[in-house]
């Protein structure tokens, strides 16, 4: 990630147009934004990663509960909410990147078995950060990542979404 600044600068803004800008950084979870902007934001925040910093923080902090919340709220990879153009434009971008709009037939099928385990076992749906991955990686990882303990998937799944609110703030350097 580069330091180019944000724009708006999130540190210039009051709380209403703070969210307005942000509050979708997080999926569907503006509640992120509400109270990155409580705790304060300085200059520091008004790049790519300082804000990605402060967002993640506040997420990473949450109670599980709210975690589960913003986890949940991600859509199935490759799933029907893409098939049925459902998708936030940012999920859209970011799973056509990675290619996920050229799956075969074949990997579909799978794409639909890994989600259908992976949400039995976790009770979530499966979420990594595609930008710079391809559908072979993706599934591969998901693969590796049924394997994990529902305690430790929950953390990946966390660090994935941050990474993702990173992309995103990427996205908008101005």
């Amino acid at each position: 990630m580069n330091s180019k600044t944000l724009s708006p600068r999130p540190s210039e803004l009051g709380q209403a147009d703070f969210v307005a800008h942000y509050g979708d950084i997080y999926e569907h979870s503006p509640w992120v934004a509400e109270l990155a902007w409580e705790r304060g934001l300085d200059s520091g925040q008004d790049t790519p990663p300082g804000l990605a910093a402060a967002m993640g923080r506040v997420l990473r902090e949450a109670s599980a509960e709210r975690q589960l919340e913003v986890i949940r709220a991600h859509p199935d990879l490759a799933g029907k909410a893409a098939i049925a153009g459902e998708l936030t434009d940012d999920s859209t971008r970011e799973q056509a990147g990675a290619g996920l709009d050229q799956c075969t037939p074949e990997e579909m099928a799978r794409f639909e078995r890994l989600n259908a385990a992976y949400k039995a076992k976790f009770g979530f749906p499966f979420v990594m950060a595609v930008k710079g991955s391809d559908r072979h990686a993706i599934l591969a990882a998901f693969e590796t990542r049924l394997e994990n303990d529902p305690a430790e998937e929950r953390r990946t799944a966390i660090e994935q979404i941050n990474r993702i609110a990173g992309f995103r703030l990427e996205d908008r350097v101005g």
